[in-house]
């Protein structure tokens, strides 16, 4: 049976979070906003928090600083995984990537389409490892960033989750 075993240690985990928008700033991002208060209540910890407009350039070399960072386990963006020419977060971030976690895109459309229907068609949403460091790319509304931190990240970020979560791979991501 899956599900949070209570009887469990939770493991906080530090999270960066990366908005990508040329219309938004930090007052007005909803959706940054919502996985900053979704993250800490469930206890992890704001490693960072950024937002930069769509410039493939910027927005690869900041989640390339947050994985050399130690002090970052987890980036999560938010917005540019469109299918418009100024979303650029996929291409900016996706070479990054030592590894892609195909499920989490497969796992977001099925949470994704019961909240838009067919609408879900038109997101790019992915995840990936990349030198020890879990990266979820996110689309930019609000509902989205719910439906991916509520029906998915939430789960996979906690220890207690069984049978398996990211959590527990952590010390192990190095391995040679």
């Amino acid at each position: 049976m899956h599900g949070v075993n209570e009887s469990l240690a939770f493991v906080p985990v530090r999270i960066a979070i990366l908005t990508v928008s040329d219309t938004r700033t930090l007052e007005t991002d909803t959706s940054g906003e919502t996985l900053k208060n979704r993250l800490e209540a469930a206890g992890h910890v704001l490693a960072d928090r950024k937002l930069l407009r769509d410039d493939a350039d910027a927005i690869r070399a900041q989640v390339r600083a947050w994985i050399d960072d130690p002090s970052v386990d987890v980036v999560i963006t938010t917005g540019g995984t469109g299918l418009t020419g100024r979303d650029v977060t996929v291409e900016a971030v996706r070479p990054l990537f030592e590894k892609e976690i195909e499920g989490f895109s497969v796992i977001f459309h099925q949470a994704s389409y019961r909240t838009v229907g067919l609408s879900t068609l038109q997101s790019r949403a992915c995840a990936g490892l990349a030198r020890g460091t879990f990266i979820f790319l996110l689309p930019g509304s609000t509902g989205a960033v719910k439906d991916a931190w509520d029906e998915i990240i939430r789960y996979e970020l906690d220890a207690r989750y069984r049978p398996c979560n990211l959590v527990e791979l952590m010390p192990r991501l190095m391995e040679k």
